[in-house]
């Protein structure tokens, strides 16, 4: 069973940046397409982004376009969320999510979360001032 673990969530200010991380241990993500998403208190889970499991594709939603990047690193087993310049609405709690045998992502898959089968515990990510 593929147990995902997210880390580097925290406080940040307004225009302020962060790097998530989502790794697994005992098993091998190389395989496996990498989707990450966001739940705000009162808000349905959304797409953020996606990677497939070469790492030669991603896919972002447009609210996070042009501001988040998705890379993979699959000798460390880990792969990154680079978030920059962080608005208020970025705050979530946020979630990695896995799907095997993804070698590259068709345009927008990935940020449907009925097309990812094992799911992180999350991190909270809180922008304020």
């Amino acid at each position: 069973q593929l147990q995902l673990v997210e880390s580097g969530g925290g406080l940040v200010q307004p225009g302020g940046s962060l790097r998530l991380s989502c790794g697994a241990s005992g098993i091998s993500l190389e395989t496996y397409a990498i989707g990450w998403f966001r739940q705000a208190p009162g808000k349905e889970r959304e797409g953020v982004s996606a990677i497939s499991a070469s790492g030669g594709s991603t896919n972002y939603a447009d609210s996070v376009k042009d501001r988040f990047a998705l890379t993979r690193d699959n000798a460390k087993n880990t792969v990154y969320l680079q978030m920059n310049s962080l608005e208020p609405e970025d705050t979530a709690v946020y979630y990695c999510a896995a799907s095997k045998g993804i070698a590259e992502l068709p345009a927008g898959w990935g940020l449907s979360q009925y097309e990812f089968i094992y799911w992180g515990q999350g991190t909270q990510v809180t922008v304020s001032s």
